[in-house]
């Protein structure tokens, strides 16, 4: 009979199965100090197989063809309510057609776009609307070698008895709608899980909570062939400074990893999408991009296995410029760096293009050249190669932060 042993002090006990109750037996010391209790070996979990070969190849070839050198993510997820907010700035009406006419004005750029974006993420109304020239919206990013995404939560929902935290809803019938948008186009998904930092957060029930979300939906996800991007955003409310949100953010990535593992989650086959660690939109210090680079890639190397193929930093209401500024930094920092370090940003590649296009057809190359310029910045970025000319208009230096941000 196998027995596992430990350590206790002066005398060896071995515990022997003899049926129907344990026995303890105690052993005379081999010139030690210490001793071992001796148990029944238990057997490590069985990772039973879940995904085979040829569905782990597909899904580490897409991750790996999204953040291939030089790309990134263009977040066009955002739900109405969202849109609504973006389209006031500019004196637009909320109408289907006000938002399908500028997602077509960002999809329908020139096919170089591809050498800046290697994924979009679509919101649910974007999958199945089309171009002014009658082409679905995913046949048109796929024709320049984009890769199709899709939001796929259901927005948060409170966590009783704490401090205003949440959770994300959209388990319920997620892998039928998997299923579905991988036949309508998608390779990859996306699921956003909000923290928030204050005196009392984020707290443990809410990190552990939102890991153990993220890890289920990113199980089924793969199960249904697109890839999962994780995504555990902790706001920048609040007047923290920089280790306070490098701290909460190690915390909080170290918590979705191990939920992960525990789900047997091919990491090759993901995505991570983390905030930058930043200090607090009130925070009276200001901090360099250097300072925010050195804080963000430490958390990172703490945290992130060196499987995971990419993390692609949402803005997180950062002006354009900022996030430009931030993400070259974090690619420039004397340290190793296994992933890739990219965008996936929303607010921040479309700010530019919403204030050139302002509603107004005649308005449209304008827009899109604003794009497409924060497209190439950021590329450059992502290879830690982007100069500021110092010559960036308004709309790009321009903060984005929203208090309490809804996507």
């Amino acid at each position: 009979m196998s027995v596992k042993r430990f350590w206790v002090t002066d005398f060896i006990y071995t515990l022997k199965r003899n049926e129907p109750q344990f026995k303890l037996q105690k052993k005379p010391l081999c010139s030690r100090h210490d001793c071992i209790w001796d148990l029944p070996a238990s057997k490590m979990t069985h990772q039973y197989p879940s995904l085979s070969p040829d569905q782990k190849k597909e899904l580490a070839t897409i991750a790996q063809r999204i953040v291939a050198p030089g790309k990134g993510i263009l977040a066009a997820d955002e739900s109405t309510g969202t849109m609504a907010k973006r389209l006031q700035k500019i004196s637009v009406e909320n109408t289907e057609e006000n938002r399908r006419y500028f997602r077509d004005l960002l999809f329908s750029v020139d096919p170089s776009i591809s050498e800046n974006v290697g994924g979009v993420i679509f919101f649910h109304e974007t999958l199945y609307q089309k171009s002014d020239k009658g082409v679905p919206f995913p046949q048109v990013i796929k024709e320049k070698g984009i890769v199709v995404g899709i939001k796929v939560d259901k927005g948060t929902a409170g966590l009783n008895g704490t401090d205003g935290e949440t959770t994300t809803q959209g388990l319920d019938g997620l892998s039928e709608r998997c299923a579905q948008y991988k036949k309508d186009g998608c390779d990859f998904a996306k699921w956003r899980c909000v923290l928030k930092i204050s005196d009392s957060c984020p707290s443990a029930l809410a990190i552990a909570e939102n890991a153990n979300v993220l890890a289920r939906y990113a199980s089924i996800c793969q199960q249904n062939g697109l890839v999962p991007i994780v995504e555990p955003e902790i706001l920048p409310d609040g007047d923290h400074d920089l280790q306070r949100c490098q701290y909460a953010t190690e915390k909080v990535l170290a918590a979705v990893y191990k939920a992960l593992s525990d789900h047997h989650v091919y990491l090759e086959g993901t995505l991570l999408k983390p905030n930058m660690v930043t200090a607090g939109h009130s925070c009276p210090k200001k901090y360099t991009p250097q300072e925010v680079a050195m804080a963000t890639v430490s958390a990172l190397r703490r945290t992130v296995p060196a499987a995971v193929p990419g993390i692609c930093f949402l803005s997180g209401g950062q002006s354009e410029e900022e996030a430009s500024l931030n993400l070259s930094a974090i690619n420039q920092t004397p340290l190793h760096r296994p992933w890739k370090l990219t965008f996936s940003y929303g607010r921040a590649l479309q700010a530019s293009a919403l204030a050139a296009w302002k509603g107004k057809p005649e308005n449209r190359k304008a827009a899109q050249e604003a794009f497409v310029t924060r497209a190439k910045i950021n590329s450059l970025a992502s290879k830690g190669e982007y100069k500021p000319t110092g010559q960036a208009d308004k709309a790009a230096t321009q903060s984005l932060y929203t208090a309490s941000y809804v996507y």
